[in-house]
């Protein structure tokens, strides 16, 4: 069974910094394609950013460019949002999720994940 936990979610002030952690278990991310999306109320949920298995090439929302970067640790079967310049907007529930196989140009699109963790919560406040 494959599950992924999320962790490092909290509430900060506007400009701060956090890092995220999701754990896979069941699989790897060595076989995978690890995405993370985030969700706020009345809002759809948008793919945030997307790590190759592989060759680790990344994609990521305009939102986030420049200010977040997802990474992974293999041997730890990690994937990590490291988040910075938070703002008021960013604050969702964040939620990762993997794929194993997907279109190229779908990376962000929920539809190409099949399993999905049970989401942190991140508030920035101003």
């Amino acid at each position: 069974h494959v599950q992924l936990v999320e962790s490092g979610g909290g509430s900060v002030q506007a400009g701060s910094s956090l890092t995220l952690s999701c754990v896979i278990s069941g699989s790897t991310i060595r076989n995978n394609y690890m995405a993370w999306f985030r969700q706020a109320p009345g809002k759809e949920r948008e793919g945030v950013a997307v790590i190759y298995p592989h060759n680790r090439n990344t994609i990521y929302a305009d939102s986030a460019r420049g200010r977040f970067t997802i990474s992974q640790d293999t041997t730890r079967d990690t994937v990590y949002l490291q988040m910075t310049s938070l703002k008021p907007e960013d604050t969702a529930i964040y939620t990762c999720a993997a794929g194993n196989c997907l279109w190229e140009g779908s990376e962000r699109s929920p539809e190409s994940y099949q399993y999905w963790g049970q989401g942190t919560q991140v508030t920035v406040s101003s």
